[in-house]
């Protein structure tokens, strides 16, 4: 029987045509410990959702009574974890929980501190589509290798995982999108982290299908990468 180490954690904010298919598909993965819910106060009925659906009993949710951002519902699931390993998962169909299964692999063999899911080093399906999203993130990932020595091909990928003890000591500030460049940059100025990449398949939204990305998220993100690269 495969041993449950993993702890998730979702951020959720109005993915009502989503939200439970993706708990499902967590759930039925049997490396998975817990799975913890934080509802950044959803407007469209995922609230109701959550509230009015039985769950077994690895899954815990949090309600926030405002809606604060990504970064603040990462900040109250990563004081929930107790598994040695912790991931996140949106709450859109996206990314697939069962890449979960080959990525914890170098950390459970003791290879890495962090690893990375990537969609853009090739070998797993992906969508074609959004090319100035592309472009972007592009910019964005080699702006991060250039201010960090590093040789990421995805920054901005959601599929980050960490040994539980490296993401409780990391203080996250961000309360929006920028969260996901503030996490690499606190990774990568800890030269003693052993960070890995590996593909992973990615099932793009439009903005008509729900995608809630957009240009200005990543002026922040830049701006996130340049100060998180010299202050704490």
């Amino acid at each position: 029987m495969t041993e449950a180490i993993l702890s998730v954690v979702m951020p959720v904010y109005n993915e009502k045509e989503t939200v439970l298919t993706i708990i499902d598909k967590v759930l039925k993965l049997e490396i998975v410990k817990e799975l913890i819910i934080v509802d950044d106060c959803s407007t469209d009925g995922t609230r109701e959702i959550l509230k009015g659906a039985t769950f077994d009993g690895r899954v815990r949710i949090f309600f926030h009574d405002r809606n604060q951002g990504k970064g603040a519902a990462l900040r109250t699931a990563f004081q929930q974890v107790t598994g040695a390993v912790v991931t996140i998962q949106d709450a859109d169909l996206e990314y697939d929980p069962s890449e979960f299964i080959e990525m914890v692999r170098p950390i459970q063999e003791g290879v890495a501190d962090v690893v990375y899911g990537s969609r853009l080093s090739g070998g797993k399906p992906q969508r074609v589509y959004m090319f100035w999203h592309r472009v972007g993130n592009g910019f964005l990932t080699f702006l991060t290798n250039l201010l960090y020595n590093t040789t990421l091909s995805d920054m901005e990928t959601c599929y980050k995982m960490f040994r539980r003890e490296v993401i409780q000591q990391i203080t996250i500030k961000s309360n929006d999108f920028a969260v996901e460049p503030e996490l690499t940059a606190k990774i990568f100025k800890n030269k003693r982290l052993r960070v890995y990449e590996m593909p992973i398949s990615y099932y793009g939204r439009t903005f008509e299908e729900g995608k809630k990305i957009s240009w200005r998220h990543g002026i922040g993100a830049m701006l996130a990468l340049l100060k998180y690269r010299f202050m704490d």
